[in-house]
């Protein structure tokens, strides 16, 4: 008899220590032992409390289906305990993303970021989830199109007739709320023509075409469409599932070879490279960052993450890896030009998403003093 297992990544800004850089321990302890008394209730079968940067990132794995209220209310009843906590000790930024003051039932839409995936195990299921810090969901679209759509990066897309059918990505407009679902390869180009306006078009799902297996799922929320102004980087989460005809766990990763530029950075009002990197480096510290990516490997067995012989989850840092020591040389390096740059644009984003930060309160302290030219 097949299992059908959940793996739900719910992340959140709950607070950080010495500005937007890391969460500290008090908050960690708080989100361990609310989703250990979790698992010891069996509401979720396994459990992984991570950070990037200065989000706070709740890995659950569970047999409740996705966007379950009871696994939603525990995320978002630890967010609300861990900001509380961050309030007291006068953190910075603390309960950030908590941007609604009472819990309806899912936690979609009124702050954190949400990646779900409900899946039929396999005989083996490799598992990458992934999340990034001072970035946008759209900084998912040029890994997401690389992996499942590139043959120059996915050899199986080439030599693996599991995958010869090719795959299908939903992509949503964040600023209609509408979704199209596009098909690869036939469909590459008009793909390519959403996704690079990474500000607005991003890939939420992507699916096996010829069986729709379900093999990636990523938030796509935008905060200052929710807020009506910037409140912080959206920091994206995604799942994605991997071998067996599927891309490759080192196909997976391939992209990350090289750094590539994504909006956020200092403010979110700016490009910056993503750099990808291990969890004891997930810490945004120059100008507010690099962006920080991370990628953490795990299986899924029998409904809950595989454990180790002491019964804890076996997790692999990916990123945590010399190999992608060029990548991270070339954030640097990518830093230090665009910040040459100062606030001039492109360094700085264009004015569209500019009206979400402040610098909207210094246009209107100068609208009465423009005059007809």
């Amino acid at each position: 008899m097949s299992i059908r297992t959940t793996i739900s990544l719910i992340k959140c800004d709950v607070g950080s220590l010495a500005g937007h850089h890391i969460v500290p321990q008090p908050l960690f302890k708080i989100a361990e032992r609310n989703l250990q008394k979790a698992s010891e209730d069996g509401l979720i079968n396994s459990y992984y409390v991570f950070n990037v940067g200065d989000d706070l990132e709740l890995l659950m794995v569970h047999t409740k289906g996705e966007t379950n209220p009871e696994i939603h209310k525990l995320a978002w009843d630890t967010f609300k305990e861990a900001a509380n906590k961050a309030l007291e000790l006068k953190l910075y930024g603390a309960g950030q993303d908590l941007l609604k003051t009472a819990f309806s039932g899912n936690i979609r839409g009124i702050g954190p970021g949400v990646a779900e995936m409900e899946i039929e195990e396999r005989g083996s299921d490799p598992i990458v989830v992934f999340g990034a810090d001072k970035t946008s969901a759209g900084a998912f679209n040029f890994p997401l199109f690389r992996i499942f759509a590139d043959p120059m990066n996915t050899a199986g897309l080439v030599i693996d007739p599991n995958m010869a059918g090719g795959f299908k990505f939903e992509v949503m407009d964040t600023v209609k709320n509408k979704k199209v679902v596009l098909k690869c390869p036939e469909e590459m180009y008009e793909l390519i023509a959403l996704i690079g306006t990474v500000q607005r078009y991003m890939i939420s799902r992507v699916w096996r075409a010829r069986d729709n297996l379900i093999c990636a799922s990523g938030s796509v929320t935008r905060l200052s469409q929710i807020a009506g102004k910037y409140v912080g980087k959206d920091d994206p989460v995604m799942i994605v599932r991997a071998q067996h005809g599927l891309p490759a766990v080192g196909e997976i990763l391939a992209p990350f070879m090289h750094s590539y530029l994504v909006e956020g950075w200092m403010r979110g009002s700016h490009w910056g490279p993503i750099m990808p990197v291990g969890l004891k480096d997930s810490k945004c510290t120059l100008f507010d960052g690099p962006p920080r990516m991370v990628a953490l490997g795990l299986q899924v067995t029998n409904g809950e993450i595989a454990k180790d012989d002491e019964g804890k989850p076996m997790m692999a840092d990916l990123f945590d890896d010399p190999a992608f020591e060029l990548a991270r040389r070339e954030a640097l390096e990518n830093a230090a030009m665009l910040r040459r740059m100062g606030e001039f644009e492109p360094a700085r984003l264009g004015p569209d998403e500019m009206e979400y930060t402040t610098i909207g309160q210094i246009l209107e302290k100068l609208r009465e003093r423009f005059k007809p030219a």
